[in-house]
């Protein structure tokens, strides 16, 4: 597993030594970056992003790699994450030690949110209401919510999906925030 481009491109980070982490591949990480620029209309230096379920930080990793303007990483486990972003030398990050389900209220919001939880057990649907109601989205916020392909999730009716993707086992949600108009 290696940072794909940007100032980091080709580093080769720290994998899992057990099958409790599964990172995303790098050519779905790629791909999904991709498809992220082509959906951003600012600079990737001006959002700010969120790593949820981070695992070994190679999401958030490659956001800052490519410029990005923070990284926040969220996991019970903060470890691989921790030696990575010490691995790559960057400072402008913070961490949350927590069960993504259960987050506190957030003093700001994140501009692109990454929530890449275990397969098949029934983890985003929670974390995402979690995200709502503590404050972590605005009405400009992207979702990437990464699933097993079969794996289904219930959004709240404040979201909406506008992409889909699936590479090989993994499918990548693209959710916003559905924008109410006002009367």
């Amino acid at each position: 597993m290696r940072i794909i481009s940007g100032s980091k491109k080709g580093k080769k980070l720290f994998t899992p030594t057990t099958n409790t982490i599964r990172p995303t591949a790098d050519r779905a990480r790629e791909s999904i970056y991709n498809i992220l620029y082509s959906k951003l209309d600012k600079p990737l230096c001006e959002y700010t992003f969120l790593d949820i379920f981070s695992g070994t930080g190679a999401f958030g990793l490659e956001a800052l790699s490519r410029g990005a303007k923070s990284t926040t990483f969220v996991d019970k486990d903060l470890t691989l994450t921790k030696k990575n972003v010490t691995l790559c030398g960057f400072t402008n990050v913070s961490y949350i030690n927590k069960d993504a389900r259960f987050l506190p209220k957030s003093p700001k919001t994140y501009d692109i949110i990454f929530l890449d939880a275990p397969y098949n057990k029934n983890l985003t649907t929670p974390t995402l209401n979690n995200l709502l109601i503590n404050g972590y989205c605005n009405s400009n916020t992207l979702i990437i919510a990464e699933t097993h392909k079969n794996e289904d999730i219930e959004l709240s009716d404040n979201y909406q999906i506008i992409d889909t993707r699936i590479y090989s086992i993994a499918k990548f949600i693209f959710i916003t925030l559905k924008k109410h108009k006002l009367i």
